[in-house]
């Protein structure tokens, strides 16, 4: 009976132990496990070092494999460094490690590794911190390097031209377009002789430029461009001379027009005749060129207005006089770059101007207008846009043939663009097309191998201007039917026309106008006080309610009538005097015989002038013929009297 009744007892109590062990109350009055923080801390800093050398290890292998060099050195450091921290990981372990057993509850299966070696069991790391994990975040992070390393190969997914927004300049060939240095602000300029300022901070979604004017006048305008500060912008016409405007569109300065009877230019105080390009020079922000047709290319102070700096003269082959369609300067502004009419370009130094510094005579077909010079960012590449449909490159180190030519770029204007993406890895230009025969396009090409890797619609008529923004990273484009498109990547650019595309538009305010001028005189005479006036805006509103005055007038009946109204034929003075025009049936060709048909009832009745003078009028004596008349008339012509 007592061993019955104990051992349901002890089965209780063993029951209970094994409860009380997996909670972690059995091991009351054992030796408990300690844990050293700071050898914890020191085993995660030393693996976060680990897997930073291991990232760097593959970075480093990755070179090594294109450079042909080996990575033993790398690799040795880095597996000495491994069996230190395992060393060290490993002693700080077993000072760590009591032979009793765990006390408290069970870690999870995934923070416990067992030893191949010992078969002890010892404490891990957090999952981010495991060697799987690390493997893991390793491949992700090689796989976003990698990504990243094809777009940095592949040039193309850098052109922002996933948006676009259009700017109304006007209806005619948009000739010239400038952005300031910030890219706050863009200036247009057109065939319609006016120059308009956007300013992409101010503008909403109704994308109205804030200033339009005309600074020439009557003439086209050719090119427009900012100063390296921002503060000024040239404008270039078709007359003889250039001006300069602040940002807000105020004359600043204006060239003078040299002497057109002087046959040597050199020494004239300006230019003569159209212009054709001007530029801003980029590390002086007062100096600036222009070119002419008159064959010179000059220098400009913005300081001297009286006077140009220095004289450029293109020569052809034989000596002659040459006209420059286009000029720019070198990136670090040493060399001044001018297209020819005649096919060359030719390059000075910008402080020895008789002589070349380079010289290519069969740059493009003779005749043809060389549209665009652009350096490259690197100053060493030289893009020609020529009027033969072409594009082509040029290492001014060897000028004598070009790198690349690019054909089939159909160019029907003298200012179309070319220019080098920011990164330098991409060439840009347009194309132009006849009214209603196809879009123009802009047409990108790798600097490298110089083939055509991409190409953009812009509208219906040609490309002619196109500026990338470096800061910006927007590409603006000028077209032929009046439009300026600027193309923007929300994630790749950065403000400008993301600026205002995200502003609604303003609700238009109508301007509340007194009918008369009012004063107001607070402390006047009741008897002199004025009434009150009114805006024309209540004046309209109160008489809207009124019938007789909102009575819309009844229109002219037009056809047979209806409405008991009968169209009356002649109702104004056009169709009454078509109408007596059609009815009068008289014959007026003979003026003599039209007289004449009233003068026998004039004689018989007379109504006008005679019964005036009824009484007092005498009679008519008319003189009688006499001899000498008849022998006078009977004279031979030469002797007759000439009267």
């Amino acid at each position: 009976m007592d061993a019955n009744k104990v051992n349901p007892a002890l089965v209780q109590m063993s029951g209970d132990g094994d409860m009380a062990s997996v909670m972690g109350f059995s091991g009351f009055g054992k030796k408990a496990r300690t844990f050293d923080l700071d050898a914890i801390f020191e085993q995660t800093r030393r693996t976060a070092i680990e897997r930073s050398q291991h990232v760097l290890e593959e970075r480093q292998k990755a070179e090594m494999e294109e450079e042909g060099e080996s990575s033993k050195s790398v690799k040795s450091s880095i597996n000495i460094q491994r069996d230190k921290a395992a060393a060290v990981s490993s002693s700080s372990e077993s000072e760590n490690d009591s032979d009793s057993e765990l006390i408290g509850p069970p870690l999870p299966p995934q923070n416990i590794t067992q030893d191949d070696i010992d078969g002890d069991e010892r404490v891990r790391l957090p999952p981010d911190s495991t060697g799987q994990c690390d493997e893991e975040d390793d491949e992700e992070d090689s796989k976003d390097d990698d990504d990243d390393d094809d777009d940095d190969d592949n040039p193309v997914k850098k052109i922002p031209d996933s948006h676009e927004i259009t700017l109304q300049h006007g209806t005619k060939t948009v000739s010239a377009l400038g952005l300031d240095p910030s890219g706050a602000r863009l200036v247009s300029g057109g065939y319609d002789y006016d120059v308009r300022f956007w300013d992409f901070a101010g503008m909403d979604q109704a994308l109205n430029p804030f200033r339009s004017l005309q600074p020439c006048e009557c003439h086209q305008i050719k090119s427009l461009q900012y100063s390296i500060t921002g503060d000024v912008i040239l404008v270039v016409s078709g007359n003889a001379q250039a001006k300069v405007l602040d940002r807000d569109g105020f004359n600043v300065m204006e060239c003078i027009k040299g002497d057109q009877y002087i046959v040597d230019m050199a020494n004239t105080k300006g230019h003569t005749a159209m212009l054709n390009c001007g530029c801003w020079h980029p590390k002086v922000k007062e100096e600036f060129m222009t070119c002419s047709n008159d064959g010179t290319v000059r220098t400009w102070d913005v300081k001297s207005e009286k006077k140009h700096k220095s004289v450029f003269k293109p020569r052809s082959f034989q000596g002659k006089k040459v006209i420059p369609t286009c000029c720019t300067y070198s990136r670090d502004g040493k060399l001044i770059a001018a297209g020819c009419q005649d096919g060359t370009i030719q390059i000075w130094d910008r402080n020895l101007s008789v002589h070349t510094q380079f010289h290519c005579r069969q740059a493009h077909i003779p005749g043809s207008d060389t549209s665009c010079l652009s350096f490259s960012y690197d100053a060493v590449t030289l893009a020609s846009r020529g009027g033969d449909d072409t594009l082509k490159m040029w290492d001014i180190r060897n000028f004598r043939k070009p790198v690349n030519v690019a054909t089939g770029l159909t160019n029907y204007f003298t200012m179309t663009d070319c220019c080098f993406s920011p990164d330098d890895k991409l060439l840009l230009t347009g194309t132009s097309v006849k009214k209603d025969e196809g879009n123009g396009k802009l047409v990108f090409f790798d600097r490298a191998s110089f083939q055509k890797v991409h190409e953009v619609e812009v509208t219906g008529a040609s490309a002619v201007r196109c500026l990338w923004h470096p800061k910006l990273n927007q590409i603006m484009v000028g077209t032929g039917n009046g439009l300026v498109k600027v193309y923007y990547d929300p994630v790749k650019s950065h403000r400008g026309a993301m600026l205002c595309v995200v502003k609604s538009k303003r609700k238009e305010k109508h301007a509340e106008t007194l009918t008369q001028d009012y004063i107001i005189t607070p402390h006047a005479l009741p008897m002199f006080r004025e009434a009150r006036q009114r805006s024309t805006r209540k004046q309209l509103e109160k008489d809207r309610l009124d019938p007789k005055k909102s009575h819309k007038p009844e229109p002219p009946v037009s056809g047979p009538g209806r409405g008991g109204r009968v169209a009356a034929h002649g109702g104004t003075l056009s169709s009454f005097i078509v109408k007596n025009i059609a009815l009068d049936k008289t014959d007026d060709s003979n003026p003599r015989q039209a007289i004449l048909r009233h003068a026998k009832e004039a004689s018989e009745n007379p109504y006008w002038v005679a019964p005036a003078y009824k009484v007092t009028q005498p009679e008519p004596l008319f003189a009688e013929e006499s001899e000498e008349d008849e022998e006078a008339e009977r004279e031979p012509e030469w002797k007759k009297r000439k009267i």
